[in-house]
């Protein structure tokens, strides 16, 4: 019987490549460290900001299974493995995932169903999707691309009472909405895990198991004692002032996303390239100049709550173009 995912910090994994364009499997298996160094309590291979489009079939079972022997049975790991509405093509690419040895493997709501297409529609091709892969443990994923496909609280409901799914990474980016769905996932094994920094503590209040922002790919020691600090106090003055900082910082970590993530760890000091397959545009001075003030005010913050950092930042300035 599949086992209840840990709640924390769930980041969404970056995928380094090298200056050839191909993956990077050394610095995958140091960002993987630096991950767990930085108290994550899982992590989610193979997804979008993996630029997960832009990898081929082979290239997406490598870094999963980087991921999960880097990890070494310390957290769990999930990844996605839907890229199709074939639903026999994607049972037999979830059968692929689930041999490199992760806890879940994710579906992705886009892929499964049209903009047009009923909810009914996606939950008979979830229905035989479960039909065709045994009790392989499953997640959903509200992936923004190509279009964002939210499910309703009466789906997630009925995906928690099916025992098959374990994970929910939630887009809805909406305080009510997230309440609905924790309530509707609550005392079953469907743990849901907030994606977006604004409505973090809102979800965590409705019950939410932990979170996986984008942002954690930047600073991911803040995320985890956020999340250490309101398991242990809840929602103190302190925490919510930490959390307005983490608010307005996430308006930048969005900009050039994921080149800027690299950038930002490789001025931290992690020995990663800052090639993407994700064509993006050249930092202007300004943006340049937003970089590094995120880089001081998570540097300012880290101070500022004695939070242990797992990689310290290079005093080398950004190159200013």
């Amino acid at each position: 019987m599949a086992e209840k995912l840990p709640d924390g910090l769930w980041p969404v994994m970056i995928t380094p490549l090298t200056p050839g364009n191909t993956v990077d499997v050394a610095g995958l298996e140091r960002l993987t460290e630096f991950y767990l160094d930085a108290g994550s309590s899982g992590l989610f291979a193979n997804c979008l900001s993996s630029e997960m489009f832009q990898l081929t079939e082979e290239e997406r079972l490598l870094i999963t299974q980087t991921v999960v022997k880097t990890g070494r049975g310390h957290v769990p790991v999930v990844a996605t493995g839907s890229f199709s509405q074939d639903v026999t093509a994607v049972a037999e690419s979830i059968k692929k995932i689930y041999d490199t040895g992760v806890q879940a493997v994710v579906l992705v709501t886009n892929m499964l169903a049209q903009p047009d297409e009923s909810e009914e529609v996606l939950k008979s091709r979830l229905e035989q999707i479960m039909a065709q892969t045994g009790d392989i443990p499953l997640g959903v994923y509200e992936c923004p691309v190509p279009y964002k496909r939210l499910l309703s609280p009466a789906l997630l409901e009925w995906l928690a009472a099916s025992g098959r799914f374990l994970y929910h990474k939630d887009t809805s980016c909406h305080s009510g909405l997230l309440a609905r769905k924790c309530a509707a996932v609550h005392g079953s094994l469907l743990n849901l895990y907030n994606a977006d920094t604004a409505t973090a503590l809102d979800s965590l209040d409705a019950g939410a198991s932990g979170l996986s922002p984008i942002s954690a790919n930047f600073y991911p020691e803040l995320y985890s004692y956020l999340l250490t600090q309101y398991r242990q106090k809840g929602r103190t003055e302190a925490l919510n002032r930490l959390h307005a900082f983490l608010t307005m910082m996430d308006r930048v970590t969005h900009s050039f996303y994921p080149y800027a993530a690299k950038l930002f760890l490789q001025q931290r000091g992690l020995k990663i390239e800052t090639v993407t397959r994700i064509p993006t545009e050249t930092l202007s001075n300004v943006d340049h100049i937003r970089l590094n003030a995120l880089k001081d005010s998570f540097q300012a913050l880290a101070e500022m709550y004695s939070v242990p950092l797992a990689l310290h930042t290079e005093q080398t300035p950004a190159p200013v173009h």
